[in-house]
């Protein structure tokens, strides 16, 4: 049988059509005949290791040949399930996303970032906890009391003098047609 030429699924329908796909060029006999043998071989052991090497090298031919033949009705089975190459690809993605899930480096890591984010949590949980409570110290202080006892007394003076009509703002009778002034506190 002539594998060069024939293909060796008896299923494809393209039988015999291989010989443009194959791109490997064969050993040359003539300048393996050449080259010198390694010493320790006799001729009758090199004259075998040849033959051995021609068998193998026919061998990958003829799996390239079948390996060809497999992709290629692959793709014809492929092409009339309407499966494109994208749907491989999805595939090829989900199941490598899969596989690096369960990969023991992957849980380590997501141990290990869990762990961080609940360290994490906890150190800004006690930070916060510290300024509220250095804050609650503050507004105990006598400084800060005392600020606030200012504030209060001229809050007081401000919102005591217009409720007793003495901050100067016209009486809605005097003013007639005239708009107040704009006031805005601050």
């Amino acid at each position: 049988m002539d594998s060069a030429g024939q293909d060796i699924n008896l299923n494809s329908p393209n039988k015999g059509l291989l010989s443009d796909i194959i791109t490997d060029v064969p050993v040359d006999t003539a300048v393996a005949a050449h080259t010198p043998a390694v010493e320790g071989l006799t001729e009758a052991e090199e004259e075998e290791l040849r033959a051995e090497l021609a068998k193998v090298e026919e061998e990958i031919v003829t799996l390239r040949q079948v390996l060809a033949a497999k992709e290629r009705h692959c793709g014809e089975l492929k092409r009339k399930l309407g499966l494109s190459a994208l749907d491989g690809l999805k595939q090829n993605l989900s199941k490598s996303w899969h596989d690096v899930q369960v990969s023991t480096a992957y849980k380590k890591t997501q141990e290990t970032l869990s762990q961080a984010g609940q360290k994490t949590s906890a150190a800004l949980s006690t930070m916060g906890s510290a300024i509220s409570r250095k804050l609650g110290d503050m507004r105990n202080s006598a400084t800060f009391k005392s600020f606030e006892d200012r504030v209060g007394t001229i809050k007081s003076k401000v919102v005591g003098g217009r409720e007793n009509g003495s901050d100067n703002f016209p009486s809605p009778a005097e003013s007639g047609d005239k708009p107040l002034p704009d006031r805005t506190p601050f």
